[in-house]
């Protein structure tokens, strides 16, 4: 059973005229973010690769609450777990992942590159 307040914002979710496939969208983009470690680019192209439209994976990624910066800096601990970087390969691994210039670059600082 639903709190009053996930009643209010189903409500407010229904209202926004967002499609299920959208709502669903949004969902799957939510769980992936809850893993860390993707860019925007790289969340739609997982959305899409899911099966999703390219509509409703770009409904979902703009409809989501993200921080880009940190996850860009889960992503450069990712491979930092498994492999060693300079900090310019680094850099360039998080934007060829579809990081920003600057989202990798404080990526790489985060982690003390």
């Amino acid at each position: 059973m639903e709190s009053p307040a996930e009643e209010a914002e189903s409500a407010e979710d229904a209202d926004d005229g967002a499609t299920v496939a959208q709502e669903n969208a949004k969902s799957s983009a939510e769980s992936y973010l809850e893993m860390g470690g993707f860019s925007k680019s790289g969340l739609m192209d997982q959305l899409e690769f899911e099966g999703y439209s390219k509509a409703d994976a770009k409904y979902a990624v703009a409809h989501v609450d993200v921080d880009w910066d940190e996850q860009a800096e889960i992503a450069a601990q990712n491979y930092l777990d498994t492999q060693s970087f300079s900090r310019s390969g680094l850099v360039d691994q998080l934007e060829f992942d579809g990081f920003t210039t600057e989202q990798a670059e404080h990526g790489a600082d985060s982690v003390g590159l």
